[in-house]
């Protein structure tokens, strides 16, 4: 019989001992039975023990061999781990040395028994590196926590090989990669925490396998796809974080499944649909964040009793609608209730209930009635007061109407920050408001608010951010706010009517970092305290206000500044030269004032200058040429100053589109587009000033003798020129109209009553009349002097009248200059009387007017049109620019002919050299919106391509019957695109509806299934359609002449013609 193992014994007197062990023996080698029988129960006894003890021991070598290999492996794998760091700045690793045993080394834990390791926890040590694949040799790791590091590249694939992983953290790190997939094969996991890295790819679907996932986060990074339909079966799941990925797809009802299941976000990704009402149902939800992505639908309306224990319900950017569910009022313990950015509707409801409720945002909504006078939309306030905890109100963006509730003020003392812009807010703000005295943040601009600035505002002590413009704010400001808002950094009074001076306690907001009060009614002297706060660093907005004086040297305290405009006001004196010394601005506005001197060089130094604008003062002397350095100087306008000598060649100035300086004459060189004169060589202009003074010289002492000898005569002369410029209007070109008073216009509209006006413009009214002097109705067009620009408009439309005659423009009786029964300038235009009213009046009529405007009358009226336009471009002495061509300066006479009117903008086009210029810049030019062509917006180039871009818009208005002002027209969507994507073949979907009425009958063809357009007619309207398209495209050198259009117009005229025989 043969044995794999057998031991030889040896008997001694005193015992027995084990000699030697063979692999193979046979057991007759043995005298066992010998040996035994010569063994007494005392021998055979230790011989059992001895035995037993050699089993022992073997057994203890084996173990300790085994630890003392798991030992090596580990203590490797942690110094492999040390090695693929690059950076320990707290040098947390410097323990992780021979001198000490790896389980006393920092950050790592080992179990008593075995002494391997289980546990590393490195958290928020800055360290950089790569995860060393050895961390995979760790076979009794549970624990890997590497949260808020800088680790990079990819999570090692041997980490799938750790079977006892129970938790693994990675948070705030850049790592990247797909998803570690082999993380899925550790089956223990309970934690997964791989949030705020730049892993790619999908869920992996093996997700499944971790049947023991409790926590799920891998927020912040960049995951694609669907999230994996088996995670929904993970019922151990309690947090799952998909925050900020590319997620798409929906969310099943399977999500019900997740019992246990406390907080979950999945906001802001690409996620869509209807929300599962199985979602509503996991009552054991305390946290729910869907923001920021494209779900829509309502909410159930027992939603908050199905989820009783929720605490953060953030829903805030979808598109969702409905109203809100009355059973908010049952979420007794919510913290935070934000559902903005979608499309709420209805009231708010009572939310008295809910104590713990800290942030309320319901903003960017259509909460409200839409009323200015209503009286619910602020009952919530009433509920609010019982919300203790509140910290944060938003409520902007709605239609939220009516005053504002006296109980506003005794809101949460908590309060900070609170936003009511864009609302329908009326009346008064309530005194109340100062009693919420930790606000840091208040919004209330762009409502309808009234009255003064309640002095009660002194109480802010805390504030930061204050913003009321866009109001009708009267009064001036208090002086004790801005002497106690001590902390505020952001301050907008804009656009209101205060009046009065900046106080100036507003020296004491050592923090105001932007103020903007344009827009008011403000005067005196910009204070030197606002000037001197260094902490204004993005905005000084004081445009458009009536501040008078100097600008004060102080303005050189503005160092930090960004934005800074004064333009429009009534400010003198020179431009301080320390002002280059304001070395962050980037924005400056000096435009419509009074400034005088020169341009400083100084500005020059402003290397971070991007725009500048000078224009419409009296600066005079040259540009400085210093100003051509500024390589980041985007535009520059100095236009209407009294500038002269050589325009700079480099930096902006190369390039004409970036630069305004109409208005100049006395400028010259300069880039050959600015189309300005050519500079005299210095030489020259050295010989023509020595002998113009000599000129001077002789000019001077002969009109000193011609004066001794003439004194008495050159007195009377001018005493009779004095009286003739009190007669005579200050524009020339009217004398060549009959003359009329103010007293016969006056007694013409029966004193400009309210019954005889028929219109009103941008810078005047329209009358009807009857002039006794030629017993003819007439139309009197009364400018508003208090308009900017009127008079200059005035100027325009008879200047334009002077010269022209046209069957289709409209015929000017005469123009009066004078002053009213209270002394005041008076200007008016005499028109001859349109009958049939305007063309805007027959395209869009009240539903009580029952007019239909035929195809071939629009067809008439377009030709018309294109005629008069003709006969100004191309027919007059010089061209002329309409500049605000639409439907409402289009009348009609009795035999509905179409006359184009208002040349309130028009401009002679210069003529140099003999030759057209079509292009002629005025700053300020401004026609009407969706009329105006784009480039009119940037450069302000007058042509008459830009006419032809308002024929164009004003053409597809007669055949489409829509404004170009539509609300539907918005976001770059426009007129000419709406046109442009029905064209050719879905023209009929767009035409105007009365085109295709009974009334147009003789144009449609009746068959047994519809009526149709002829065919002619059909192909009529798309020329027409194309005409329109044509003339308004974007491009001004796209856009066809009017010699075209007129060629066109006669071809379809003729076709509709023939259709009619």
């Amino acid at each position: 019989m043969r044995v794999e193992f057998c031991y030889k014994f040896k008997l001694h007197s005193h015992g027995f001992a084990i000699y030697t062990v063979h692999p193979i023996c046979d057991i007759t080698d043995l005298p066992i039975l010998t040996i035994l029988a010569n063994i007494n129960s005392t021998t055979m006894l230790r011989i059992f023990w001895s035995i037993i003890c050699h089993i022992l021991f073997a057994s203890n070598f084996l173990n300790n061999s085994a630890s003392a290999l798991g030992n090596i492996t580990d203590h490797s794998a942690l110094l492999k781990f040390k090695e693929s760091m690059s950076s320990d700045p707290f040098g947390v690793l410097n323990s992780w040395n021979s001198s000490t045993h790896f389980c006393m080394w920092h950050g790592v834990t080992c179990g008593h028994r075995h002494q391997r390791v289980t546990e590393i926890k490195l958290v928020g040590y800055k360290l950089q590196g790569s995860i060393s694949p050895h961390v995979g040799n760790l076979s009794f790791l549970r624990v890997l926590y590497l949260d808020d590091n800088s680790f990079h590249a990819n999570v090692p694939r041997e980490l799938g090989r750790l079977f006892r992983l129970q938790a693994i953290s990675f948070a705030n790190n850049t790592l990247g990669g797909r998803f570690p997939t082999s993380l899925t094969n550790c089956t223990q996991l309970r934690e997964i925490g791989l949030y705020g890295n730049n892993f790619t790819g999908q869920i992996p679907m093996e997700i499944h396998s971790l049947a023991k996932l409790e926590y799920f986060n891998v927020a912040r990074n960049n995951l694609i796809g669907r999230i994996p339909p088996s995670i929904w079966n993970l019922s151990s799941l309690t947090v799952l974080d998909f925050w900020y990925n590319h997620l798409e797809g929906n969310i099943p009802e399977e999500i019900g499944f997740l019992k246990k299941l406390t907080k979950m976000s999945v906001s802001e990704n690409k996620l869509s649909g209807m929300l599962p009402f199985s979602l509503y149902n996991l009552s054991s939800l305390t946290h729910l964040h869907t923001a920021g992505n494209q779900f829509h639908g309502s909410l159930p309306t027992n939603v908050f009793t199905t989820l009783p224990n929720i605490r953060q319900f953030w829903f805030a950017s979808n598109r969702f609608s409905g109203p809100i569910p009355s059973s908010i009022s049952n979420a007794s313990r919510i913290q935070m209730f934000d559902i903005g950015f979608n499309n709420f509707v209805g009231q708010i409801p009572n939310l008295g209930k809910l104590q713990d409720l800290s942030v309320l945002a319901v903003g960017e909504n259509n909460l409200g009635s839409n009323s200015s006078y209503s009286g619910d939309d602020w009952e919530f306030i009433k509920s609010l007061v019982n919300c203790s905890q509140l910290y944060i109100v938003i409520v902007e963006s709605n239609n939220l109407g009516g005053p504002l509730p006296k109980i506003i003020g005794n809101l949460s003392t908590h309060l900070a920050q609170f936003a009511m812009a864009d609302n329908q807010i009326s009346g008064e703000i309530p005194t109340e408001l100062g009693n919420l005295v930790n606000l840091i943040f208040l919004s209330i601009e762009n409502n309808l608010l009234t009255d003064v600035i309640p002095e009660s505002f002194s109480k802010f002590q805390k504030m930061q951010e204050m913003y009321l413009k866009i109001n009708k704010l009267s009064g001036e400001i208090p002086a004790t706010i801005l002497g106690n808002l001590s902390q505020l950094s952001q301050l907008d009074l804009s656009d209101n009517l205060l009046i009065g001076k900046i106080p100036s306690t507003i020296g004491n907001c050592k923090k105001l970092q932007a103020v903007d009060f344009s827009l008011n009614n403000l005067s005196g002297a910009i204070p030197t305290q606002l000037l001197s706060l260094s902490s204004l660093s993005i905005l000084l907005n004081l445009s458009h206000n009536s501040f008078s004086g100097n600008l004060p040297p102080e303005v050189v305290m503005l160092q930090n500044i960004e934005r800074f405009d004064i333009s429009e006001n009534h400010l003198s004196g020179g431009i301080p030269e320390n002002i280059g010394d304001c070395s962050s601005l980037e924005y400056l506005f000096l435009e419509g004032n009074s400034l005088d001197g020169v341009i400083p060089s100084s500005l020059a130094s402003l290397k971070g200058l991007l725009q500048l604008d000078l224009s419409r003062n009296n600066l005079s002397g040259s540009i400085p040429q210093e100003l051509q350095n500024n390589s980041v100087l985007e535009w520059f306008n100095a236009s209407f100053n009294k500038l002269e000598g050589e325009v700079p060649m480099l930096g902006v100035f190369q390039n004409a589109s970036r630069v305004s300086l109409t208005g100049n004459d006395r400028l010259c060189g300069g880039v050959a587009e600015l189309n300005l004169k050519i500079c005299l060589p210095k030489n020259v202009k050295k010989r023509k000033h020595h002998i113009r003074r000599k000129l001077i010289i002789i000019i001077i002492f002969s009109i000193a003798f011609l004066l001794l000898l003439s004194f008495v005569l050159t007195i009377i002369i001018y005493q009779i020129m004095r009286k003739r410029q009190r007669k005579t209007s200050a524009d020339s070109t009217i004398v060549q109209f009959p003359k009329v008073s103010y007293q016969e216009l006056h007694h013409a509209t029966d004193g400009f009553s309210d019954q005889n006006l028929i219109g009103t413009g941008g810078i005047g009214f329209v009358y009807k009349g009857r002039l006794n002097s030629e017993e003819r109705v007439v139309a009197v067009k009364v400018l508003n002097l208090q308009k900017k620009g009127a008079h200059k408009s005035f100027l325009a439309e008879c200047n334009a009248f002077r010269n022209i005659r046209h069957r289709n423009l409209v015929k000017i009786i005469t123009c009066c200059s004078s002053v009213d029964h209270k002394g005041d300038d008076f200007k008016a235009i005499v028109y001859e009387y349109m009958t049939n009213g305007s063309l805007e009046e027959w395209l869009h009529q009240n539903a009580e007017q029952q007019r239909t405007l035929k195809l071939e009358k629009r067809l008439e009226n377009v030709n018309g049109i294109a005629s008069a336009l003709h006969y100004l471009h191309n027919e007059c002495e010089k061209p002329i620019v309409h500049c605000d061509l639409k439907p409402s300066n289009v009348l009609l006479e009795d035999d509905m002919v179409a006359h184009v009117s208002d040349f309130g903008l028009a401009r002679l086009v210069s003529t140099i050299d003999g030759k057209s210029n079509n292009q002629t810049s005025s700053m300020g030019i401004k026609g009407t919106i969706g009329y105006t062509p784009p480039e009119y917006g940037m450069d302000t180039q007058l042509s008459t391509e830009g006419d032809m871009y308002s024929f164009g818009i004003l053409l597809l208005e007669m055949m489409t019957g829509r404004r170009p002002t539509d609300e539907m027209f918005k976001d770059g969507y426009n007129l000419h695109n709406y046109v442009k994507i029905a064209f050719p073949n879905n023209i009929l979907e767009i035409v105007d509806a009365t085109l295709l009425s009974t009334e147009n009958s003789h144009l449609l063809v009746t068959t047994e299934v519809a009526r149709d357009l002829h065919p002619n007619v059909e192909r009529s309207l798309s020329s027409l359609f194309k005409i329109g398209l044509s003339c308004s495209v974007e491009s001004a050198r796209e856009r066809i002449n009017i010699e075209e259009v007129k060629t066109e117009l006669n071809i379809i005229s003729k076709a509709l013609a023939d259709e009619g025989k």
